[in-house]
């Protein structure tokens, strides 16, 4: 029988956790739909519920582009919708709850219209206990796949439909690179880029090596042509993406590394180029200097800290110490004109103490970040922190996420006020939530509301700040 176990592929963290000498395959020609399937959607909606960082993001708009290629197009809203996909995240048990909940709004519908498809994929559809659970109790679920064969579903929907059975395609690999995959992108004038793929860095709280395979790079040359095509068709900005994007290179055996891309792809002259996100293991003087060189790469840096305890940070799996962390900050710092840095901090890891706690709170003190985002621990089954003991009560959880976001609300607004009265460039990239709006982000990656016309959607323009709060900066069009 199709729906039995012996004819699944079902996620397998072991497997997962596995790394070989293995060399990494470039696949150019294995995306492909069906002859039956490319007129499957006629006449059909798809609706797609993202969660997580911005791969999950990026992965969504190639979801979006495959289900078009079998003639499907987007619905505004779930409730019209033929086919419902959920792109998950499992960096925190957050994310899970959400998913579950809106599986739950999901199986309403279905309920008073079986014929609707309802599919999971993404870094939850890779972990094991999720997978039994939606086996057991979400019978009515009708594809799951990984994050390693986004490309294959076209036919994962097809042998769903032919077996009338729940299809389970999750592969527990290190896995390889495909290219030529569609995408149907969110922005005209902004775009992602995925440089490369998985993370070999396992810190004991992250799931993500386990749900994306081992690090693999891109080839320069792909990546080149993909951005040099974006200029072409006029986009403004790429963000350059990868779990761990100042590590990329190192698997290719070409002497070539994330400071050469990042150069390579300022001289297409694409007018803004980011990055995300950085671990500071493996930022390097060359790629400051290379940021510094390019006026069109952007004076914005994400540099997750986590925690300010080297003792936490070593339990952490993080491979450096607090010492270390301050003087490559300073260093950007001096360096970089005008950037901005941001950060993630972990409070409440297991065995985190009152002094480790006032490590952190030191850390955020002498760094004065622009923002951060901040986090209570979040255990993940099959990492190494899941079995840790954690003492501290939930009130103590809390207490220490509310000082610490004080603290960096507090230079959130400084940081912010220093843009005050002062004229800044801004993309305009779409309307704001503010009524009379657009809205937009400077090359420091600060928010900008802007009363003007729609006109200026997709160009850079310059404005000037009126107006000052702690997550983002109103601003009038400066005059001509």
């Amino acid at each position: 029988m199709k729906g039995s176990d012996n004819y699944m592929n079902l996620p397998d963290l072991k497997e997962a956790k596995k790394r070989t000498n293995k060399d990494i395959k470039i696949i150019n020609n294995d995306y492909k739909v069906p002859k039956n399937m490319k007129t499957f959607g006629k006449n059909k909606k798809y609706y797609i519920k993202t969660y997580g960082c911005q791969m999950n993001v990026h992965d969504s708009e190639n979801i979006k582009a495959i289900l078009e290629d079998m003639s499907f197009t987007e619905a505004s809203e779930m409730e019209d919708a033929d086919i419902i996909i959920l792109n998950t995240c499992a960096i925190r048990e957050n994310a899970h709850n959400k998913m579950f909940g809106f599986l739950g709004r999901v199986k309403h519908l279905k309920e008073s219209n079986p014929n609707i498809i309802c599919g999971i994929c993404g870094c939850m559809a890779q972990e094991e206990s999720v997978v039994e659970d939606i086996k057991s109790k979400y019978k009515w679920v009708d594809i799951i796949f990984g994050t390693h064969n986004i490309h294959k579903l076209p036919s994962i929907l097809e042998d769903s439909l032919k077996d009338n059975t729940q299809e389970i395609e999750v592969y527990s690999i290190e896995g390889d690179v495909y290219e030529n995959i569609p995408v149907k992108r969110d922005s005209k004038y902004k775009a992602w880029v995925n440089i490369m793929y998985g993370c070999d860095k396992f810190c004991t709280y992250c799931i993500v090596p386990y749900t994306r395979g081992k690090q693999r790079s891109r080839l320069p040359k792909d990546i080149i042509r993909e951005v040099e095509k974006l200029v072409s068709d006029g986009y403004k900005e790429v963000t350059l993406l990868g779990q761990n994007v100042n590590a990329y290179g190192k698997d290719l055996k070409l002497n070539y590394t994330m400071s050469n891309l990042l150069e390579d792809v300022a001289k297409t002259n694409i007018e803004r180029v980011r990055f995300v996100t950085s671990h500071p293991w493996d930022f390097n003087d060359k790629m400051i200097d290379v940021i510094a060189k390019y006026p069109n790469i952007m004076p914005y840096i994400h540099l997750p800290l986590q925690s300010g305890s080297d003792r936490i940070l070593k339990l952490m799996g993080r491979r450096y110490t607090k010492e270390e962390y301050i003087n490559l900050f300073n260093k950007i710092k001096e360096k970089i004109p005008n950037v901005s840095i941001t950060t993630d901090i972990i409070v409440a890891f297991p065995g985190e103490t009152d002094d480790d706690f006032n490590d952190t709170l030191d850390v955020v003190n002498t760094c004065k970040f622009d923002s951060a985002f901040t986090f209570i621990f979040s255990p993940r089954k099959g990492t190494p922190a899941y079995n840790m003991k954690n003492d501290l009560s939930e009130e103590e959880k809390n207490n220490r996420l509310y000082k610490l976001n004080e603290l960096v609300n507090k230079y959130a607004l400084e940081a912010n006020q220093k843009y005050l009265n002062k004229t800044v460039k801004v993309l305009i990239e779409d309307k704001s939530d503010k009524e009379g709006y657009l809205m937009g982000y400077t090359d420091t990656m600060k928010l900008v509301n802007v009363k003007a016309d729609e006109k200026y959607l997709g160009k850079i323009v310059d404005v000037k700040i009126t107006d000052v709060k702690t997550w983002s900066l109103d601003g009038i069009l400066e005059k001509v």
